[in-house]
């Protein structure tokens, strides 16, 4: 067997993709550690050493990678994304650039991109998002108009609250998701008691029929998400069906062959 496909036959082993699944988890776990200075004091050098090796193992399965798949492996969104975070990763870190340091963790994300199932939800999220695009506009289109009204109507009354149209939508924002929008309802309510009805239909729409909107779409693609790996599942094994009749077939024929050329050797008896 070619040096290639051994190569290829390790990497798509799943023993080796546990192997990566295990190394990233220790990786994330210390990187945790490292917030912690009574760890980083006993057990820095230890620590050190295994983020150093993490990383070493993440560069040789891509490189390792690049010399099997060759030019295929740029071709596959998810090497991409790994490539990307090893890189950030190889970046020098000065003293000055803690940014750097801290987006090591972004390692962990690896197990996207190398755990099936996570990988199936992500990518039907991001193929959620063109159906997102309306529901957004219709968020922001209803989000806007109450900030108006808000900002005209409670201006005076609570003016941290609707001051001017800004604060006025950060404020819908905050009681959209449902942070502490109780207590600003009662205390505009203490000067304007019909306020209710403005924030309970403000909620009405945007917590539970918005926000549904945003499930509805997500649990839609994933559900296309599956049906379309069923799909080609049932084709795979339709074709390793057809492929294993074809082989039957071939093997069938070669037999009547063999058979037919057998007959004609034999002589035939006299008289017979």
């Amino acid at each position: 067997m070619p040096l290639r496909e051994r190569a290829r036959a390790v990497l798509e082993a799943p023993r080796f993709q546990q192997a990566v699944i295990a190394v990233i988890l220790v990786n994330a776990a210390t990187l945790g550690l490292e917030t912690s200075p009574v760890a980083v004091e006993r057990y820095g050098t230890i620590l050190t050493v295994i983020d150093h090796a993490a990383l070493y193992v993440f560069v040789a399965e891509l490189l390792a990678k690049v010399y099997v798949y060759r030019s295929r492996f740029f071709a596959d969104p998810w090497n991409l994304f790994d490539t990307s975070i090893v890189t950030i990763s190889l970046l020098p870190v000065a003293s000055g650039l803690s940014v750097l340091r801290a987006l090591r963790i972004l390692r962990a994300l690896r197990l996207i991109s190398v755990v099936p199932s996570l990988r199936k939800v992500v990518t039907a999220l991001l193929n959620a998002v063109p159906g997102m695009t309306s529901i957004v506009l219709l968020l922001g289109l209803v989000l806007y108009v109450a900030a108006v009204m808000g900002a005209k109507l409670y201006h005076d009354t609570a003016p941290d609250y609707f001051g001017d149209l800004p604060t006025s939508l950060f404020t819908l924002f905050q009681m959209m998701t449902g942070d502490g929008w109780s207590d600003i309802t009662r205390e505009v309510m203490d000067e304007h008691p019909a306020a209710w009805i403005f924030f309970v239909a403000f909620m009405l729409v945007c917590t539970f029929v918005v926000l549904n909107l945003f499930i509805a779409v997500v649990v839609r693609a994933m559900e296309d998400e599956h049906a379309e790996q069923s799909a080609e599942v049932a084709a795979q094994e339709a074709q390793a069906v057809r492929a294993t009749n074809d082989a039957v077939l071939a093997e069938l024929a070669a037999l009547r062959a063999e058979i037919r050329e057998l007959r004609d050797r034999v002589p035939v008896a006299p008289g017979g």
